[in-house]
């Protein structure tokens, strides 16, 4: 009897002890869940717009024989530097020099008539003083005389033309800078009009040009935005603006550029206009017809407010973020944003400055959940880099 009693008394005493434990377990409240979140700064925030452009020479030459024959010689490497004067192409020239022979004849025989008829004039005044022979004797003689100088200066004239045709068969560089890939070889005929051929190119290439396009729209943002800056004249306004271009690898080129030519037409077809830049090229890493996309800033948002893109909550084309107010509680607040910056979004309406938005742990929250919260600081990519 004592021993059943024994055992109902320790059931009684296990059954009570787990009841109290289990009261006291759920009592206790689980501890908040931890969050980072990232807290809002109002700044001024430069918006920046990229466009496709293409390189070119600062001057690109095309080299062209301006009279007909065929090619003899090429004098240069392809792909090389060259100077300013330096012999590039020669033509056959059997016939030019042919050509200039007879010319220097033809001044030759002209002299001699001219020297024949001042020694008849020379003769002739003499005799004309002392009444010997007529006025018109002496007349016909002047007249010779001064057709003989005439014909000096046309046959001299002849001769000048005849060695400049001679002479456009030596092809010289109008400039230095880098020759390309020839387009006619030895042995072709070349200069035949009225499209003679291109044989050659050469760029000047220290400084590079880049042309690209832009809407009538951006046109007038950007102008728009240089005039509030500055009351000079509108033109040295576009002359001032640094652009940047991105290389067809993504890298950025370490040398800004200024836009220095604006066409003085918007097409009509296509509604663009073309801009000019120049960039200098000190290493010569750019080069004629490569394609660059041209970044140049077109406003300034005031007091912007910037976010890491993944703190957005995006649903159906809406956009939201959670919040943690002063009492650690989740907030659901719906935003408006603008365009991307780097890793970050423009936040046109929803947020203001010092807003704690949660950047990581959104699995965790949902409106009104009680957080553990935790600053925690993500730069710009262009602030790592300063």
């Amino acid at each position: 009897m004592k021993k059943l009693e024994m055992i109902f008394l320790s059931f009684l005493f296990v059954t009570l002890f787990s009841c109290t434990v289990k009261e006291e377990t759920e009592q206790v409240p689980p501890p908040p869940p931890e969050v980072t979140v990232y807290e809002t700064v109002a700044r001024e925030v430069p918006l920046y717009q990229e466009l496709v452009g293409q390189v070119y020479g600062f001057k690109d030459i095309g080299i062209s024989a301006r009279v007909e024959g065929y090619l003899e010689g090429i004098h240069f490497k392809e792909g090389f530097p060259v100077k300013k004067g330096m012999l590039l192409y020669t033509l056959e020239s059997q016939q030019f020099e042919a050509d200039v022979a007879a010319k220097m004849s033809g001044v030759a025989a002209a002299e001699t008539f001219t020297t024949e008829a001042k020694t008849y004039l020379d003769r002739i005044k003499p005799l004309a003083a002392e009444k010997a022979v007529s006025q018109s004797d002496l007349d016909s003689a002047q007249a010779q005389y001064d057709v003989g100088l005439s014909q000096i200066k046309a046959a001299k004239a002849n001769l000048q033309a005849a060695n400049i045709q001679l002479g456009y068969t030596k092809i010289h560089s109008p400039i230095s800078g880098i020759i390309g890939k020839t387009k006619a070889k030895v042995g072709d005929f070349v200069g035949r009009q009225p499209s003679p051929i291109i044989l050659n190119t050469v760029s000047r290439i220290d400084t590079v040009l880049v042309q690209f396009f832009i809407t009538e729209s951006q046109y007038l943002m950007f102008m728009r935005r240089h005039m509030e800056q500055s009351d000079k004249d509108k033109f040295e306004k576009v002359e001032k603006a640094n652009l940047e271009l991105i290389l067809s690898d993504g890298s950025i080129y370490d040398h800004k550029g200024t836009a220095d030519f604006v066409n003085r037409e918007v097409d009509p077809q296509t509604g663009a206009l073309l801009i000019q830049a120049s960039f200098p090229n000190p290493d010569e890493l750019l080069r004629p017809g490569q394609f660059a996309r041209v970044k140049g800033e077109i406003a300034v948002v005031k007091d912007g407010i910037l976010i890491p893109q993944r703190c957005l909550i995006e649903l159906q084309g809406t956009f939201s973020v959670y919040v943690v107010d002063a009492e650690n509680k989740i907030q659901m607040k719906e935003v408006k944003v603008g365009p991307k910056i780097e890793s970050f979004w423009l936040i046109r309406e929803g947020l203001k400055a010092g807003e704690k938005v949660v950047y990581e742990g959104l699995q965790k929250v949902k409106d009104g959940t009680i957080v553990e919260a935790k600053v925690v600081d993500v730069p710009l990519k262009d602030e790592e880099k300063k």
